[in-house]
């Protein structure tokens, strides 16, 4: 029988590597969509990568709602979120219940640190696989997805302390299975990490997220480009860099491998960045929409707190940016009462 893998949050993202998975001989790919769904039903998805080139993947089943997959009664082997991860928002997880089974793994692509927590949580039998890519895609028009640059991506199981010896086993063979599931479907940069490394990999972003997508909010829609060249700015994004990059092997336990790229080396690659792109936060500001301050802010200090260590700049970001958030909110709603 084929695998069955669920990609959940049929965006850019999860619109893109499922179409890669989907190359993989033996294996069924559906996804669930959400504003998207008419589109994807009617054609599928119209994928142009400068690694990949042009290409329609229409995916085995498409579902309006979390709801329409349940009933499908499909017994999926992965299930993959790839939403947002707003969890001062919702509960997303609550909307894989009656999909996620105890031999289902459960694969997080998304930012952030702390995403898996409700997860494990929720589903504390099933596998929990934690992912970090740096890939850039766009969906620019429903169904049609535009692969910008790269495709790494790094996957690693999330243990708790719970977690037990024949668990882990487990799920670290799951892991190595979606590993080669990317690989075989031309992933070639996929990298299978250990639970310690995976989490460094998400610190190491979260260096990178933390200095650049509240800067950009805060300084009226900078792009990274413009903020990494800008002398001032430099000086705040490095320190900052430098307060995650100084803090996160304290929490883990585990120092940073050596490859790991340090803030001067990820600040001169942003200032060759001609492209003009701006952080997703910047970007969901500009659209009215909620952002990922949570996980790109907020947990990474509570996390880091919990050790024991503090982060002032960090957590100076943080405050400024979430009464910046409350302020939209509340003007937001406040414009609406007007009106009725």
């Amino acid at each position: 029988m084929p695998r069955e893998v669920l990609f959940f949050g049929a965006g850019a993202i999860g619109a893109f590597y499922g179409s890669r998975v989907a190359q993989v001989s033996g294996i069924n790919v559906s996804v669930v969509c959400r504003s998207n769904y008419s589109a994807v039903q009617a054609d599928g998805f119209r994928i142009t990568s400068p690694q990949f080139g042009d290409y329609t993947w229409k995916p085995t089943r498409v579902f309006p709602s979390p709801d329409a997959a349940r009933k499908s009664k499909v017994a999926w082997d992965y299930v993959v979120v790839s939403t947002k991860a707003l969890p001062n928002v919702s509960d997303d997880s609550k909307l894989l219940e009656g999909l996620v089974h105890d031999s289902t793994a459960v694969v997080l692509i998304q930012n952030g640190l702390g995403v898996e927590e409700p997860y494990a949580r929720r589903f504390p039998q099933s596998t929990i696989l934690s992912a970090v890519t740096i890939a850039t895609c766009a969906q620019p028009r429903h169904g049609f997805i535009k692969h910008n640059r790269w495709t790494r991506i790094n996957i690693g199981p999330y243990f708790t302390d719970s977690t037990s010896t024949s668990a882990k086993s487990r799920a670290t063979t799951q892991n190595q299975t979606f590993v080669d599931l990317l690989l075989n479907g031309g992933i070639k940069d996929t990298k299978c990490d250990t639970h310690e490394k995976l989490q460094l990999v998400r610190w190491h972003k979260i260096a990178i997220n933390a200095a650049m997508n509240p800067s950009s909010v805060l300084s009226g829609g900078a792009n990274n480009q413009e903020m990494s060249l800008d002398p001032e700015m430099h000086t705040h994004l490095k320190a900052l860099m430098d307060e995650v990059l100084t803090t996160a092997p304290k929490v883990v336990g585990t120092p940073f491998p050596a490859e790991f790229a340090t803030s001067d080396q990820l600040l001169r690659s942003t200032q060759k960045n001609t492209s003009g792109s701006k952080p997703s936060m910047a970007q969901d500001w500009e659209s009215g929409k909620a952002m990922e301050v949570e996980v790109i802010l907020g947990n990474p200090l509570r996390l880091a707190r919990d050790k024991g260590y503090e982060m002032p700049r960090l957590q100076t970001l943080y405050a400024l940016i979430k009464m910046k958030e409350l302020k939209r909110d509340q003007e937001t709603k406040q414009q609406k009462d007007s009106k009725l």
